[in-house]
C-alpha cells in the first residue's frame, strides 16, 4: 500500500490520544467491553474527577471510547474500531519498513 492511502491525520489523532500514560490506562481499564462511569475510573487514580472527564473527552474525540448518559451517570466503554485503525495503521508502517529492510538488504549483499 502506498503512502496515500493511509490516513495519516486520523493516525496522528488516534496516537496523540494514546500517547498519554493516564488515557492508555484508562483505555485498558475500559478493554473489558463493560461500561463504566467516571468515578469507577477515578477510583485509585491521583487525579480528580475532573481531570479524569477531559482525559476521556480527549479519548471520546479521537473516536476510542463512546459514551452513553445513564440516568445521570454518563457510561464509557471501548470502542475497538478505533483501536483496530491504529493496528491496521502500524501493520501498515511495518510492511513499508520490512519492504525497505528488503530492499537495502539486497543492494547491500549485491
Amino acid at each position: 500500500m502506498s503512502r496515500a492511502d493511509i490516513a495519516i491525520p486520523r493516525a496522528a489523532e488516534l496516537f496523540s490520544a494514546l500517547g498519554d500514560r493516564t488515557r492508555l490506562a484508562m483505555l485498558e481499564q475500559l478493554g473489558g467491553g463493560v461500561a463504566r462511569p467516571i468515578a469507577a475510573l477515578s477510583a485509585g487514580r491521583d487525579l480528580t474527577r475532573q481531570a479524569v472527564t477531559k482525559h476521556l473527552c480527549v479519548l471520546e474525540r479521537a473516536g476510542l471510547v463512546r459514551s452513553q448518559r445513564s440516568g445521570r451517570e454518563k457510561l464509557f466503554s471501548a470502542a475497538p474500531e478505533a483501536v483496530a485503525e491504529a493496528q491496521t495503521y502500524l501493520m501498515r508502517v511495518a510492511a513499508e519498513w520490512e519492504d525497505a529492510l528488503d530492499r537495502l538488504k539486497i543492494f547491500v549483499e549485491e
